[in-house]
Parts: C-alpha cells; sequence; structure tokens
C-alpha cells in the first residue's frame, strides 16, 4: 500500500498522459491533487508542509518560466532579424540530410549548451531550430527530448556532479574527478549508441516506411559521433574534472562531424528528408547576413554562460545581485527555492538577444515583437509547470510527516534496493532516471538518491563510483521523459496538448539508455 502511494507521482502521471492520453495540463493538474490528498491521508503531511510545498512549486515554476521566455524571445528575435534562415543555411551546406542535421542540431549543439548551462535550456534552444530546419514539431521536440541526455551529468558545467555528490562522505576534488571519469567509462558502452538511437527514432517514427534501412546505413558515421564525443569526454574528465567534459566533448564532436559530413565520409549517398513538415517551404532567398554574425547570439549565450559559472568575482555578483530565493517557505525549515536572476539561463538567453540586435544591426522593435510572440506561447505552460512542480516538491518533502515514514523517494529506493540486492547495478541507473522524472533535474535526482546509491554500494561490496556513475547517466536518460522538460518543450514547438505523444517516442530510448547503462556498469565492475 506504501510503495503504491510512494509511486503514485510516477503512476498517476503516466496512466493520465500517456496511456490516456490527455493535455499535459489536465493530467498534471489531476495528478498534483490525488499526490496531495496521498500525502496528506496516508503520509501523514501536515496542512503546512503542504502548503509550502506547493508555493515552493510554484517559485520555482518562475524560475524556469524564465528560461523559457529567453529561449523563446532569442529565437523569435533571431526569425525576425532573419539570423535562422542564415543558420539554417549553414547547417544546410554542410548537409541536406535531416539524419545529419539532426546529429548537428540537437546532439551536438544540444550538448555544448547542456554542457554551459543545463536545466531544460538545450532542449529549448534546439527544438525550434530544428522546426525552422523544416523537421516536423513532433520529431524535434523527441529527439530534442532525448539528444538531451549523454552530456547532462556534466551539464551547467559539471552541476550534476559538484553539487549532487557533495553530501556524500567522500565528497571532494579528487572523488568527484574519479566518478566523472567512471560516468565516461560507462557512456563508452551507452552513450556512445545514442547518435545512432536518435537517428532509428527519426527514421523508425517519422520515415516513409523504410524506418530501420533508413537508419542502418548511418551506424558508422553516428557511431565515429558517438565514439569521438565520449572517448574526447573521457580524455576532458581525467585531465580537468567534470566542469568542461560536456562543453570540450561537444566542440570536439562538431570539429569531426563537420569535416567527415562535408566529405561524405561514412555517409549513404542518398538524402533523407522523410520528416519534413509537408507544407514546409524552403526559404529559397539567400541572407546576406554572415554566418559568424547570425550565430553570435549563441557564442554569446555559452561565452556568458561560462563568465557566470568559472569567473569568481562576475559568479558572485550575477548570484547576489538581484536574488528572488525564498528560504523557511511558509516558516517551515527547509523548504527553499532560490532564484538568481541575473545567474539565470534565462536572462542570458534574454541579453544575448538584445545583443543580437546591435551586432545583426536591426531594429529593436524585433525584440518587443519577440518578447510579445512568446508570453502569448507561455500561458498554458505556466499553469501545467505549477501544477507539475507543485506534486514534485510535495514528494519530495514527503519526509516531513507525522506517521514517522521516510520519504517517497527514499521509501522507493529502499524497495528497489531490497528487491535487486546485489545486482543493484543493473537498477542504479532507473532509481536515476525515476529521480530525473519526477524532479526534473539529474542534479536533483543525484543529491536526492546518491546517499541511498552509496549505502547501497557499501552493503552489497559493489564498486561505488561505479554506482555512483550508473546515478548519474541515469538521471540524463531520465531528462527524456522528465514531466516539466516535455512542457517546456513542447511549448516552445507550439504543441500544447501533445505531451503524452512526446513521452511515448521518447520513453523507448530512456528505458534502452538505462539497460546499456546497467550492462556497461556491470562488465565496468568485473574491470575495475
Amino acid at each position: 500500500m506504501l510503495m503504491l502511494v510512494a509511486l503514485s507521482a510516477v503512476i498517476v502521471p503516466f496512466l493520465l498522459l500517456v496511456l490516456l492520453r490527455m493535455p499535459a495540463i489536465k493530467g498534471m493538474s489531476i495528478s498534483a491533487v490525488v499526490v496531495i490528498i496521498l500525502a496528506m491521508t496516508v503520509w501523514g503531511m501536515e496542512g503546512q508542509v503542504i502548503a509550502s510545498s506547493i508555493l515552493q512549486g510554484v517559485h520555482k515554476t518562475l524560475t524556469i518560466l524564465l528560461i523559457l521566455f529567453g529561449a523563446l524571445v532569442l529565437l523569435n528575435t533571431l526569425r525576425n532579424t532573419g539570423a535562422v534562415t542564415r543558420i539554417n543555411q549553414g547547417f544546410q551546406s554542410i548537409s541536406q540530410d535531416m539524419r545529419v542535421q539532426l546529429i548537428f542540431v540537437a546532439f551536438l549543439f544540444g550538448s555544448l549548451i547542456e554542457g554551459a548551462a543545463g536545466f531544460g535550456a538545450p532542449a529549448m534552444v534546439t527544438a525550434p531550430l530544428m522546426l525552422a530546419l523544416g523537421f516536423r514539431p513532433l520529431a524535434a521536440v523527441a529527439t530534442a527530448l532525448i539528444a538531451d541526455s549523454t552530456a547532462v551529468a556534466f551539464g551547467a558545467v559539471g552541476t550534476p556532479v559538484l553539487v549532487g555528490l557533495s553530501t556524500l562522505p567522500d565528497a571532494g576534488t579528487a572523488f568527484f574527478k574519479e566518478v566523472g571519469v567512471t560516468v565516461t567509462l560507462i557512456d563508452l558502452f551507452a552513450g556512445t549508441f545514442i547518435p545512432f538511437i536518435l537517428v532509428l527514432v527519426l527514421t523508425l517514427f517519422f520515415g516513409k516506411g523504410k524506418g530501420i534501412k533508413d537508419a542502418l546505413v548511418m551506424i558508422p558515421w553516428t557511431l565515429l559521433i558517438g565514439i569521438t564525443y565520449n572517448v574526447s569526454a573521457l580524455v576532458y574528465a581525467t585531465l580537468f574534472g567534470p566542469e568542461f567534459v560536456a562543453i570540450l566533448g561537444s566542440l570536439t564532436g562538431l570539429v569531426v562531424a563537420a569535416v567527415t559530413a562535408r566529405k561524405g565520409w561514412l555517409l549513404p549517398s542518398t538524402i533523407w528528408t522523410d520528416a519534413k513538415q509537408e507544407d514546409f517551404q524552403d526559404n529559397e532567398e539567400k541572407s546576406e547576413m554572415g554566418l559568424i554574425r547570425a550565430w553570435f547570439p549563441y557564442i554569446i549565450v555559452v561565452a556568458l554562460l561560462l563568465l557566470t559559472r568559472i569567473v569568481p568575482w562576475f559568479k558572485e555578483f550575477t548570484q547576489t545581485a538581484i536574488d528572488l530565493s525564498w528560504s523557511n517557505i511558509l516558516g517551515v525549515e527547509g523548504i527553499a527555492s532560490s532564484w538568481a536572476v541575473l545567474y539565470s539561463p534565462g536572462t542570458v538567453l534574454i541579453v544575448a538577444a538584445l545583443l543580437a540586435l546591435l551586432v545583426q544591426r536591426k531594429s529593436f522593435n524585433h525584440f518587443g515583437r519577440a518578447a510579445k510572440q512568446s508570453f502569448s506561447t507561455m500561458k498554458i505552460t505556466a499553469v501545467t509547470l505549477s501544477a507539475t512542480l507543485a506534486m514534485v516538491h510535495v514528494f519530495s518533502n514527503s519526509g516531513m510527516n507525522m506517521n514517522d515514514l521516510m520519504s517517497m523517494p527514499s521509501y522507493i529506493a529502499e524497495g528497489m534496493a531490497a528487491t535487486f540486492g546485489p545486482m543493484w547495478i543493473f537498477a542504479a541507473p532507473f532509481l536515476g532516471e525515476l529521480g530525473s522524472f519526477i524532479t526534473g533535474s539529474a542534479t536533483v535526482s543525484t543529491l536526492t538518491f546518491s546517499p541511498i546509491q552509496y549505502n547501497i554500494a557499501e552493503a552489497t561490496d559493489a564498486n561505488i563510483k561505479v554506482v555512483l556513475a550508473a546515478q548519474l547517466v541515469g538521471g540524463g536518460a531520465g531528462n527524456m521523459i522528465c514531466v516539466h522538460n516535455v512542457v517546456a518543450a513542447s511549448a516552445v514547438a507550439g504543441m500544447e496538448g501533445e505531451e503524452g505523444n512526446v513521452i511515448r517516442k521518447t520513453l523507448g530510448p530512456a528505458l534502452l539508455y538505462g539497460v546499456l547503462v546497467g550492462i556497461g556498469g556491470f562488465i565496468l565492475m568485473g574491470i575495475l
């Protein structure tokens, strides 16, 4: 009974969104009500804790909406200035094959944004870019979410490792580096296949009858990109630690992908465009804007994100100048929500949109029009995210109860540990996925579950670093199906109400990634 209640935050959304195909605004509102009622009646959470958890969720929603607005306003500004047209012409000059464009935009450029920003920003940036290339909305959103996985363990300049593992007994620079290296070793077995899985999803679900065949011919090139990213990630993790793995790995991958795609190495001779929108019109008018000038706003995004995260005085300024964080909400100790406005990727995206107008010598009216367009698409998303995050924080704070029960996440983890025992390495990534699915963050998933993973590894004489690495990679895989990432990515693509369809496309890859991580971890345990 208690296990069913603890899993209600997973089961109810899955039933309503995926099986009954409800729009997220309705499905997540119902899910939130069900979980809150069960938390009060069965788990024994007091009304004050429930209320503060709901307010925590609403406050957290505002932080995500800022990122969403920033992603939308940058995209709409660049559409208005013609920069998106020029960027797409650049991609098309490398290859007009949508399978190749997918790897460039979703996997490699998305991994670069993940390494610099994290927190759901990559899919919100890459899905609209793919829409502008002509990808069908569902294809763009689903593949953008699947692609935002391998780089996640090192997202936001290593935050999942540095913050997610910070409460453990061994926490420290050397330990973080060793776990980071172990993550890359596991991903040599698992993450290497993500580019091919992306192409397979694209051709299988959005092709015209030859999905598997159209994917198989891409195996040599996609494996080259997967191996390039993950081998370089191993080198960078070994040399520099976890902070710059995703950034440097994706840049390395972009160079190799550009050279090989231009020369047609390991690529089929046929051009695949089956996933293109039926009514899509390629912009035949060539933009006179220089490619560097068109890309400049995204260069600014990466540069500012790095500055705010690695330059000490600038980091301190952005974290403290406009701090709208809320501590001890309604007087409940430990329930808080942080929001350093200038440190947010959303603010960086807005600044980049404004600077784009200066660099591209365009009128500031473009920004005003873009802001208006962006606000109009966010109304439903705001309600949906509020319901989702209210449910998430009630679930996470459920350890504060009158029945002396552990929190719902801990209860689930203990039950899984008792079931799997010595074979825990196969379950460890799925606990990471579960955490990301519910909380929407690999960092929060790892913060929540890494102590449990650590204790289970000790109790079963498993390699602690391998188990923790499996948690981190699993947290990245959970990004594919995380409800609020799905809601936000769907919003930027104009697909409100289609969230269940998106999860149906991303669930299989998320589960497959977890299986590959378990196998990789098991092999690694035998080697180390």
